[in-house]
C-alpha cells in the first residue's frame, strides 16, 4: 500500500509540474519571425563572427530587424546574399569580395634581427619583448602565427617568417585582423592588383637599416598616380582602392618594389 501511495504521489506531482511548465511555456513564449528561421537556414553556420555579430543566429536576427544588410555574411558571399534578399524582399546590392592582406614582406632573409627570441611562440607574447619583438623593424610581422591560429579556414600561413594569405581560401571573416598585435592585416578588395607590402612608419634611413624591402616614403609613387589614389602618410604609402585603376605606374616607379 505504501508503494502504491508513493507511486501515485510521484505520478501526480509529475503531472502537475508538466501542466505548470506547459502553461508557462505558452505564456512566456517568444514569437520568432519565420523570416529569421529562413535567413538562418541560408547562412553557412561557421559562427566565425566576421559579420560583427556573435554568430549566425545573431546575424539572422539583425537582418530581419533591419540592423544588418542582407549581404552581411562575408563567408557566404554573393550567393547567400541573393538567397537572403529573396526572403527579405529587397535587393542584395553590390558586394565586392574582400580578402585579408598582410602589410609586410620582411622575410627572414630581408630583415635584420636585434636578438633571438626564445619565449612562447605566439605573436601576442613576442610583441611584449623589448623593441616589440626580435626583428629590427618594430612594425614588421613577428611570424609566430597568432593569425594562423585564429583562422578557421586554413587561409593564412607563416612562410619564411612572414604571414601569407591564400586569397582563394580567405573569406574575409576578420579573425586574423583582430589577432595581429601589430595591426598588420587589413581587408582589401579581392581584385586589387597593387598593394603596399609594408607598415613601417620610420624614415628612409632607419627603414633601410632594419629591412631591405621597407617603404622609404620617397613619394615617387604619389607623383606617378594620375588619379590621386596613393598618398604617403607617416612615411608609408597608402592606396585608396576606390580610386585605384590598377594602372601599375606606382609599382613601376617604387625603388624598393614594395608595391606588389
Amino acid at each position: 500500500m505504501n508503494i502504491i501511495i508513493a507511486t501515485a504521489v510521484v505520478g501526480i506531482t509529475g503531472l502537475i509540474i508538466g501542466l505548470v511548465l506547459g502553461i508557462a511555456n505558452k505564456k512566456f513564449e517568444v514569437e520568432v519571425d519565420e523570416r529569421e528561421i529562413a535567413v538562418r537556414g541560408f547562412l553557412p553556420g561557421n559562427n566565425c563572427g566576421g559579420c560583427g555579430y556573435a554568430g549566425c543566429d545573431g546575424l539572422a536576427a539583425a537582418i530581419v530587424k533591419g540592423e544588418a544588410p542582407v549581404n552581411g555574411c562575408p563567408v557566404g558571399g554573393a550567393s547567400v546574399a541573393e538567397q537572403i534578399s529573396g526572403v527579405m524582399g529587397i535587393s542584395a546590392g553590390d558586394s565586392e569580395k574582400q580578402v585579408a592582406f598582410v602589410k609586410c614582406i620582411g622575410t627572414c632573409d630581408k630583415t635584420e634581427r636585434k636578438y633571438h627570441y626564445y619565449g612562447i611562440p605566439d605573436c601576442k607574447e613576442a610583441v611584449m619583448a623589448p623593441g616589440r619583438g626580435e626583428k629590427a623593424c618594430a612594425f614588421g610581422c613577428l611570424g609566430y602565427g597568432s593569425c594562423v591560429t585564429a583562422c578557421q579556414f586554413d587561409a593564412i600561413h607563416v612562410v619564411n617568417g612572414v604571414a601569407v594569405v591564400d586569397k582563394e581560401k580567405c573569406v574575409a571573416c576578420g579573425k586574423c585582423v583582430a589577432a595581429c598585435p601589430k595591426q598588420l592585416i587589413e581587408l582589401v578588395p579581392y581584385k586589387a592588383k597593387h598593394l603596399v607590402q609594408c607598415s613601417s612608419k620610420e624614415k628612409g634611413k632607419a627603414v633601410k637599416e632594419a629591412c631591405s624591402v621597407g617603404c622609404i616614403g620617397c613619394m615617387l609613387c604619389t607623383k606617378q598616380c594620375e588619379d590621386g589614389a596613393i598618398t604617403v602618410v607617416q612615411n608609408i604609402a597608402h592606396i585608396d582602392y576606390q580610386k585605384c585603376t590598377n594602372c601599375g605606374k606606382c609599382a613601376e616607379k617604387c625603388p624598393v618594389k614594395i608595391i606588389s
